[in-house]
């Protein structure tokens, strides 16, 4: 028993020396290729048991022919073991320069492709993330050019809708100055209503900044649901009679809502005034709200006759206007992009459709 514990424990100092060797050499060669780290493992392997029995063999006195034997057979042994490090790291070398061939496109504005062939597992899984990283990155730049394209048809589509009606009261006030104004009294009316439009357009690219900034500050208060909407019916009512259009909100549920009031009254009453002014004169806007699976819905359907089916996705976009983008009643394209900003800060969604004769605008908010 005593013999063999000294040949353990020579065998394990003989071993360790080689092994602390070979850490050290991998740790000078740790930035080199991982065909030369496969092949210091290798080498450490052979080596580690090469020393052990030559360590064992001297201490047990062995004769010259059977240590020469015994470095034989390890020296063999070393030399497929390295030759299969060397292959290995090839492979797996080969596969990693076409992961990083691959990864370069996608970095470089491509997409991502799989490498061809069947690489490691771990390679494998690397090539998976990457794959969908590249999708994430692609659905992110197309995002970026949607709303590129919106900020500049916002600043188009703001810059006109300022410059007429600057236009307007430049050219009145210097009627007045003139005393070229037949009619002062009117002309004054006409400069507050231009001027009230230009500051509600303000307003309204104030709110969407503090939105998009996340600065938005919500005071959720527990609220009737039905209370809520009926506010924004009676405050939608003289625009509704202005236009001869109908409002109907006989659908509504008495739902209790944990929502800023303030906030959700200016969504109903954006989408209400857009439903008022894309239906036309004798049409009906309808308002209707219930509980679901999902949460509360409140849904505003108008009678504009449908919005293309190309045009659905961009509809609560920044600035979109639809083909009515160039008349000032139209507004700055801001009203539908502040519903959904408030509706997201309270963590709901948005979504529009086609119907009959025209389109439904909902709102999808949590339950209290």
């Amino acid at each position: 028993m005593t013999d063999v514990l000294l040949i353990a424990l020579f065998a394990f100092l003989g071993a360790a020396a080689a092994g602390l060797i070979g850490a050290a050499v991998l740790r000078l060669l740790r930035h080199r290729s991982l065909i030369v780290s496969l092949s210091v493992v290798a080498g450490v392997a052979v080596a580690a048991m090469l020393a052990g029995t030559l360590t064992v063999a001297w201490a047990m006195f062995l004769s010259p022919h059977d240590l020469y034997v015994v470095t034989t057979v390890v020296a063999m042994a070393a030399l497929i073991s390295l030759a299969t490090a060397v292959l290995l790291g090839r492979r797996v070398a080969a596969q990693s320069h076409e992961l990083a061939l691959a990864t370069r496109s996608f970095g470089d504005g491509g997409t991502f492709a799989m490498p061809a062939g069947q690489p490691a597992a771990e390679l494998a899984a690397l090539a998976r993330e990457l794959a969908a990283t590249s999708a994430k990155l692609d659905s992110s730049r197309e995002r970026e050019r949607a709303l590129e394209t919106s900020r500049r048809e916002l600043v188009a589509w703001i810059s006109h809708d300022l410059r007429t009606p600057l236009a307007g009261l430049r050219a009145m006030a210097e009627a007045l100055e003139d005393g070229m104004a037949a009619d002062s009294g009117r002309y004054l009316r006409q400069i507050r209503v231009e001027v009230e439009r230009m500051n509600s357009m303000v307003g309204d690219l104030f709110e969407l900044s503090r939105i998009q900034a996340g600065s938005l500050a919500l005071a959720p208060a527990r609220i009737s649901l039905h209370d809520l909407v009926g506010d924004a019916l009676a405050g939608a009512d003289p625009l509704a009679r202005e236009h001869g259009v109908r409002l109907v909100g006989d659908r509504i549920d008495e739902v209790p809502l944990e929502v800023d009031g303030k906030e959700m009254s200016r969504v109903l009453g954006n989408l209400l005034i857009n439903a008022i002014r894309r239906t036309p004169p004798d049409g009906t806007v309808a308002v209707a709200a219930h509980r679901s699976d999902s949460g509360v819905v409140v849904s505003v359907t108008d009678g504009c006759g449908g919005i293309p089916e190309e045009d659905l996705p961009r509809v609560f976009d920044t600035g979109w206007r639809g083909s009515h983008a160039r008349t000032p009643p139209a507004g700055a394209g801001l009203g539908l992009a502040i519903v959904r900003g408030i509706v997201e800060a309270h963590a709901g969604r948005t979504e529009v459709r086609n119907v009959q004769g025209g389109c439904c605008f909902s709102v999808t908010l949590p339950t209290a």
